[in-house]
């Protein structure tokens, strides 16, 4: 056996490194500083002054007049249908119009028992009329949006063709988001959905004319929401 190839190891007690003396003086500055009092807060009254962490949860009403209005729509409170009746007059007085429409027949019989003859029934042939009032199927309140179908009536044509586009909506009509809106749909209509979904989210623009946005180019100049604190 050839002892030149092996190795021997002995075992020792363990001992005890000691360290520089510039570690060792960094080490102690560090210890005196872990030991001494905590720095001060920057700014002490903050917690005071937090309350509520919680996010203040908006009306769904709010939520959506908030992001209508950023996007150019006009949104009216109305408390009741009498006062949309008079919210949608005093417009008409305030604008002069020589012409405006309703598309909805709900509206229509409440102008009429009111004897409020400002509206005409729309008519695709009234082709100089100033504004037309429609319903809608839900307003979405996250985006401001507001949703149309073809099942409504002149739904085509009522919401994009005329200058001003009048949407009255109803408490139980608006929705979270999107996906809350379509699955009203499929709620309403079943297997039977309509074969045209406008998503209306405010007036009418576009910027491809010399990258320059122009509003009503494409449809509505001004788009109106008028919300009726109730249920349909």
């Amino acid at each position: 056996m050839n002892f030149s190839s092996l190795f021997i190891f002995t075992f020792e007690p363990m001992q005890t490194f000691k360290t520089s003396k510039a570690r060792e003086n960094i080490l102690s500055k560090i210890r005196k500083g872990l030991g001494g009092q905590p720095l001060p807060m920057p700014f002490p009254d903050v917690e005071k002054n937090m309350g509520n962490i919680y996010p203040v949860v908006s009306a769904p009403e709010e939520v959506f007049a908030e992001a209508f209005i950023k996007l150019g729509g006009k949104f009216i409170f109305c408390e009741n249908e009498q006062e949309l009746l008079y919210n949608i007059n005093i417009l008409h007085e305030n604008r002069g119009w020589d012409q405006l429409l309703c598309a909805d027949q709900h509206l229509l019989k409440l102008f009429q028992n009111n004897k409020m003859n400002i509206v005409e029934p729309a008519d695709p042939k009234a082709e100089s009329a100033d504004a037309c009032i429609t319903g809608c199927e839900m307003l979405v309140a996250r985006t401001g949006t507001i949703m149309l179908t073809s099942k409504q009536n002149m739904g085509r044509v009522a919401p994009v063709y005329y200058p001003v586009h009048l949407v009255f909506a109803y408490a139980n009509q608006i929705v979270p988001d999107i996906e809350d809106g379509f699955a009203a749909l499929k709620k309403k209509y079943g297997t039977d959905l309509p074969s045209m979904i406008n998503l209306t989210t405010g007036p009418s623009r576009t910027a491809d004319i010399e990258k320059t946005l122009v509003v009503g180019v494409h449809g509505p100049g001004e788009v109106f929401c008028f919300f009726i604190n109730a249920d349909m």
